[in-house]
C-alpha cells in the first residue's frame, strides 16, 4: 500500500534519486531541504514516515527528530535517519533520538525500500499491503476485501480503513480524536462524533456473522478491536 513519505534531504541529487526510487515503489513523496520546511509540512499533515538526513542546514536532523518525538501529535511517526556517519557512536546517537532505523550512505535504493517496508510493518502496519487475519476476519488491503470464513463482507471505504487500522492495532483503546487522525487524517476537520457513525456502520456490516462484537466500546475512552470478546467489556 502506498505510504506518504516526507523526505528531508538538502543535497538535490540525492533527494532526486531517493524520491524517484520511492515513487517507483509506489509511495507518495513530499520533499524538504531543511528541518524548518519539514516542520511546516508536518504541521499541515502527518506523513506515514520521515526519511531524515542527519546533516541539514540550520536545525540538524537529530534535533528535528527530537522535536518530533517530544510532541504528542508527532511522537509516533516512524523515522529513518540517512547519514554518511558510519561510526557506532553516531548510530547509537541517532537511534537514541527516537529514530526507528539508521541507513549509512551510500546505500542501494532496494535496501532503502526494504528498510522502509520493514519499519512500516513494525510501526505503521495499516499502511502496508500485508493481509491481516484476526477474530475470524480476514482483511486484504491489496484486493480491498474483507471476508469472514467464505463470506465476503461489503464495507464502505471509510469503514474499510477504520477496520484496517483497528485490526492492525488490536487490544489497544483508541480515542475518537486518535481515530480521526489515523483514519481520516489529522488535516481533516470533522466532528469527533463522526467516528461513532462509522463505527455503527462497521458493526452493521460485521453483524451477520457475529463479528460486530469484536469492535468494543470502552466507556469514557474510545474503541478497540479485540478477539477476546468479554460481554462485560464490550459496551454498545
Amino acid at each position: 500500500m502506498p505510504a506518504n513519505i516526507l523526505l528531508v534531504e538538502d543535497e538535490p541529487a540525492i533527494q532526486e534519486l531517493i524520491a524517484a526510487n520511492l515513487a517507483r515503489a509506489g509511495h507518495h513523496v513530499v520533499r524538504a531541504a531543511d528541518a524548518e520546511t519539514a516542520q511546516r509540512i508536518v504541521r499541515d499533515a502527518l506523513p506515514d514516515l520521515v526519511l531524515l538526513d542527519w546533516m541539514l542546514p540550520g536545525m540538524s536532523g537529530v534535533d528535528f527528530a527530537r522535536r518530533l518525538r517530544a510532541e504528542e501529535r508527532t511522537r509516533d511517526i516512524p523515522i529513518i535517519m540517512l547519514t554518511a556517519r558510519g561510526e557506532e557512536q553516531d548510530k547509537v546517537a541517532g537511534l537514541e533520538t527516537g529514530a526507528d532505523d539508521y541507513i549509512t550512505k551510500p546505500f542501494s535504493p532496494r535496501e532503502l525500500v526494504a528498510r522502509i517496508k520493514a519499519v512500516l510493518r513494525r510501526r505503521a502496519p495499516q499502511v502496508t499491503e500485508d493481509a491481516v487475519e484476526l477474530g475470524g476476519l480476514r482483511l486484504d488491503p491489496v484486493t480491498h476485501r474483507v471476508t469472514a470464513g467464505e463470506q465476503s463482507l461489503a464495507l464502505g471505504p471509510t469503514e474499510f480503513r477504520l477496520l484496517h487500522f483497528l485490526m492492525t492495532h488490536p487490544e489497544r483503546v483508541h480515542s475518537r480524536a486518535q481515530l480521526l487522525d489515523q483514519v481520516w487524517g489529522d488535516h481533516v476537520f470533522v466532528e469527533e462524533r463522526t467516528v461513532d457513525v462509522h463505527i455503527r456502520r462497521l458493526r452493521g456490516a460485521l453483524e451477520a456473522g457475529g463479528h460486530d462484537r469484536l469492535i468494543q466500546t470502552v466507556r469514557g475512552s474510545g474503541y478497540r478491536f479485540s478477539a477476546q470478546v468479554d460481554p462485560a467489556d464490550a459496551v454498545r
